[in-house]
């Protein structure tokens, strides 16, 4: 099969395109031939060597895609041959006790596609049967292959982890950003007046063109002043934030005594500086995130359809093109999210 994959850690430059073996799928797994990968962050850790640097090498990246079953492996259902479907990007074993009380995303042995296991930058790939969800039928492809990972993070930070509710006000940090798109909309949906906070102009517009309430420039010195005044001087019930070392401080300074923080990720860097005074004596929640229960997918999958929620796509680009993807990620023009298009 033809597929982008590393063969070492690096800049873009290690990205490589070329033919793998086709792989076969074994008890309970199903193989689908991609149609889509989408691109995220997550991608330029793992090729970095950042998020997981025992990976054995050729790696195929890529958490999300959405495609066609074409194969099935021994106990798995044939009837789903030729059902177009969108991954699940997290795997777990399905027997243990965080799986069987519905936090799989907390089993012992869970992973993310193209992070712990062969992903999407490819024209097949294998995953357990209980990984796949029927593609919505309003959707193309490119566009079922950009939500799930970001849309089910952003549901365990904001519906999970923070529980906002209507009435109170959500700061979504980087919303341009998959997950950022995410939050944003999510937030929404449940009642909250949401202030966007992104680097660019042209970010802060397109964020207020998709709901947000009010927007800031976290580029700009003493944004979290920005916030507070917008909020009465009080600051944000809660915050969605994977931004990391660049911007934690103010993300901190920016939020209400009394409120919570959700974070998923470190982007700009994990070596952060916590003033913890405003920890402590504001009484603040600070909840770590990672993914969320496979559960997750089906409801967001279903308000997706209802036309509730939206997936965002800014650009596609042919597989071959993976390398020039990252790049565009990496520069952080993009609002929304890169999709390659496999085949």
């Amino acid at each position: 099969m033809r597929a982008a994959y590393i063969e070492a850690f690096g800049e873009t430059d290690v990205l490589k395109v070329g033919e793998l073996p086709l792989p076969e799928p074994g008890p309970g797994e199903v193989r689908v031939r991609l149609v889509a990968a989408g691109v995220n962050h997550l991608d330029v850790w793992i090729r970095k060597g950042v998020a997981n640097p025992k990976i054995t090498f050729p790696h195929v990246l890529g958490a999300d895609g959405a495609g066609v079953v074409d194969a099935v492996g021994p106990g798995a259902d044939d009837t789903l041959l030729g059902k177009a479907v969108v991954l699940n990007p997290g795997v777990s074993c399905g027997r243990c006790e965080a799986c069987l009380s519905g936090a799989d995303n907390l089993c012992p042995g869970y992973q993310i596609l193209g992070e712990h296991r062969h992903g999407t930058y490819a024209e097949y790939v294998i995953v357990p049967q209980t990984n796949i969800a029927p593609k919505p039928k309003a959707l193309s492809f490119e566009e079922a292959a950009s939500f799930p990972l970001t849309f089910l993070t952003a549901w365990q930070m904001v519906v999970d982890k923070l529980r906002v509710s209507p009435g109170e006000t959500l700061l979504v940090m980087a919303a341009g950003s998959g997950v950022g798109v995410a939050a944003l909309q999510i937030g929404k949906l449940f009642g909250a007046r949401v202030i966007a906070a992104a680097g660019s102009d042209e970010k802060l517009a397109r964020a207020e063109a998709l709901g947000a309430d009010e927007v800031v420039n976290y580029n700009q010195p003493g944004w979290y002043k920005v916030v507070r005044r917008l909020t009465g001087g009080q600051g944000v019930d809660a915050v969605a934030d994977h931004t990391g070392r660049d911007y934690w401080e103010s993300v901190i300074k920016a939020t209400r005594s009394g409120g919570r923080i959700a974070l998923v990720g470190a982007t700009s860097g994990y070596q952060a500086t916590t003033p913890l005074g405003h920890v402590f004596y504001r009484q603040l929640t600070i909840y770590g995130s990672t993914m969320a229960s496979k559960s997750r997918l089906f409801r967001i999958l279903r308000l997706i359809e209802a036309g509730k929620l939206r997936p965002v796509v800014a650009d596609v680009l042919p597989l071959a093109e993976a390398k020039e993807a990252h790049r565009r990620l990496e520069s952080r023009s993009v609002f929304g999210k890169i999709i390659l298009r496999v085949s």
